[in-house]
């Protein structure tokens, strides 16, 4: 699949390359994410090396990695070394010798750490002193989220304070995916984003099907032989250490259990004792904790949590609870199950985007003087008082604009645009808004002739929300 966005990260990537910055990078992001495929393209732009750590015994990993070496310093797999301290500073003395800079990416670096223990520490002091010395510059990467970060962000950790870079890669921005998987018509491209999500390895398997997403989700995910089956087990296995045991919170909330009670009532717990577990799945990124606008984020009693990644939140509602009947039901009938789900699964995503792009799109209402000042957008709710799917204000509480968002496979007329225009006027505006109030009706797509606004109202289609999510 060709190399899309990454534009920011590639960016701190490139300065450190062709300033021939001396140091360590640390980067990190759940598996599937375009690690390797970031750093494999880095390495191609410099004549760096990318190396990728093997679950192995240590001196296997060390022997691996000196034949990976050899390709750029021939020779160097000539010696069987007998610890990493020996192996790092030939490396480093090769390196000058050749007037090598790097990058050199050292892959999955928690797989070395996990068969030697001590490395980090002997890490630390070559970078200190050889590489440093020798202006190399080194990345490590991993897939194990809790590991990369505890190895540079732990004042307590020997990598500590080393790194010249150190981010997490986050999925890639749903106005991505209609490129990759070469679909122009908006709507599509949401169904397909509400599948995928932003996972570039989804993307390069769905891609031969094109716009036959029913064709895909069956192939790939829904067929008990297809290789996205079991997915969500095998992701969770991965992390260092194992995450298997949060399944069942996955289960729940993929379920429809999203407040915190009905969560520790359905696992039979305390919901004291889920404060750890429900945090960790944050930091994985496969739950997202919301709090309604303006509540304060960690005192809300009102806070929900949410599948926040889309195929899991498809996987959990769809594969998880039918994994008998999938394994001996036709292609027909399973993608009749997917079908029923489609709905429901589409359109909490598609308020999501809407909510990520409110910012720049009210901006753009607003005029530029606001445009950088609104606070990121938020849902609204309480009680039984219809709720608002986008909230957002600017940061000195001046400006505010709410939104409704409507889900719909059918472009919207001006007839269904007038009637939800109407029913958004009469419904009362959530608590800390300032009086000048802008309004948005965001809906996928409006006939030829539709109007984009209507009583003040503002109409928001698809193509302008991806368009922002790029």
């Amino acid at each position: 699949m060709k190399f899309l966005d990454r534009h920011s990260e590639m960016g701190r990537l490139e300065k450190l390359a062709l300033r021939q910055t001396a140091g360590l990078v640390a980067l990190w992001g759940r598996r599937r994410v375009g690690k390797t495929r970031l750093l494999s393209e880095w390495c191609r732009r410099h004549a760096g090396l990318y190396t990728v750590a093997d679950q192995s015994m240590e001196t296997v990993q060390r022997r691996y990695f000196a034949e990976a070496v050899s390709e750029k310093l021939p020779g160097f797999n000539g010696v069987e070394y007998p610890d990493w301290n020996s192996l790092l500073r030939r490396l480093s003395s090769e390196a000058r010798a050749a007037r090598w800079k790097g990058p050199l990416v050292l892959d999955e670096f928690p797989h070395w750490v996990a068969a030697s223990a001590s490395l980090p520490s002997v890490m630390q002091n070559w970078i200190d002193r050889e590489a440093a010395a020798d202006g190399l510059l080194v990345a490590i990467a991993g897939s194990s989220q809790r590991m990369m970060q505890g190895l540079v962000l732990e004042a307590s950790a020997p990598l500590y304070g080393r790194a010249v870079e150190a981010f997490a890669l986050p999925p890639i921005p749903a106005g991505w995916i209609s490129e990759a998987l070469g679909l122009s018509d908006p709507v599509t491209t949401l169904q397909a984003y509400a599948l995928w999500g932003g996972i570039p390895r989804y993307w390069e398997l769905a891609a031969p099907f094109g716009s036959a997403l029913d064709e895909a989700v069956d192939a790939l995910a829904l067929d008990p032989l297809g290789p996205l089956h079991t997915e969500p087990d095998r992701l969770l296995i991965e992390e260092t250490p194992s995450a298997l045991s949060l399944r069942p919170l996955l289960d729940v909330i993929g379920n429809g259990c999203n407040r915190l009670s009905e969560i520790a009532g359905r696992l039979g717990c305390p919901a004291t004792s889920l404060s750890r577990p429900l945090g960790r799945l944050q930091e994985l990124g496969l739950v997202v904790r919301e709090t309604p606008f303006n509540e304060p984020e960690k005192v809300s009693k009102r806070a929900l949590y949410r599948m926040g990644d889309p195929f899991f939140a498809f996987w959990f509602r769809v594969v998880a609870p039918h994994r008998g009947f999938l394994a001996g039901a036709s292609a027909v009938a399973r993608k009749q199950l997917w079908k029923q789900a489609k709905p429901a699964l589409v359109s909490k995503v598609w308020e999501t985007l809407c909510r990520a792009a409110a910012r720049d799109l009210v901006g753009e209402v607003a005029g530029p003087e606001g445009r950088t000042h609104w606070r990121p957008a938020a849902r609204w709710w309480q009680g039984q008082a219809p709720e608002w799917d986008v909230a957002i204000a600017t940061a000195d509480g001046r400006q505010g604009a709410v939104g409704e968002v409507k889900w719909s496979e059918r472009p919207f007329d001006d007839a269904a645009l007038r009637r939800l225009v109407k029913v958004m006027a009469m419904r009362a505006l959530p608590p800390g808004l300032p009086g000048a109030v802008e309004r948005f009706l965001f809906v996928p797509a409006v006939c030829g002739k539709a109007a984009l606004v209507h009583d003040g109202v503002h109409v928001i289609t698809a193509r302008q929300v991806l368009a922002c999510l790029r």
